[in-house]
């Protein structure tokens, strides 16, 4: 009766162990494949997306930006910052962040180029040589994926006044309403 217990405690700790052999097998597995699976997003076809979806650019934008919106009150003696949040953010399509350098007629040269172009680090800045930029766009890779963190637009130039931020807001939102129009 004894050696039957023993045989029978032996074989059911046995029949145990190899469950979870392979249970823990399956699982490693599962894993393996997920990570390799995770392959990270080519910048390429990530600002594509980025330029011609507005639900895409929304979705990749990490609100509220790093960098606050600050304007000069209008008494031109100090700064009121205001958080860059997704009310504010201009759409931005293929022709804005394309790299390109074209001399204007009037002699001005437009400039606009990834001026920081690291494996998990890009900035894109466009604007006149020898003047102020128009927009910088700051874009990191998160994780697997590419998000924007950080921009500068001269839509909310040092130069624009508090008084017409909202004005300047509801025109934003205007452009906007065309994009998603075009690209949803």
């Amino acid at each position: 009766m004894k050696t039957k217990r023993f045989v029978l405690c032996l074989f059911t700790a046995l029949l145990l162990a190899g469950i979870c052999c392979i249970s823990c097998g399956n699982i490693s597995r599962a894993k393996a494949e997920n990570n390799s699976s995770m392959e990270v997003e080519d910048f390429n076809t990530f600002l594509e997306k980025f330029t011609s979806s507005a639900a895409y650019q929304y979705e990749r934008i990490k609100f509220p930006l790093k960098t606050p919106i600050t304007l000069l009150t209008d008494d031109g003696n100090s700064e009121k910052t205001f958080p860059f949040t997704k009310e504010k953010w201009p759409l931005l399509d293929g022709e804005t962040l394309k790299v390109e350098r074209i001399t204007q007629d009037e002699g001005g040269i437009y400039v606009s180029q990834f001026t920081l172009d690291e494996p998990a680090h890009k900035v894109f800045e466009a604007g006149y040589e020898e003047s102020e930029i128009d927009l910088r766009v700051e874009f990191e890779l998160i994780g697997d994926k590419w998000y924007v963190t950080d921009c500068y637009t001269g839509w909310y130039g040092f130069d624009l006044p508090i008084s017409e931020l909202k004005e300047t807001i509801q025109q934003v939102q205007e452009d906007n309403k065309t994009f998603k129009e075009i690209h949803p």
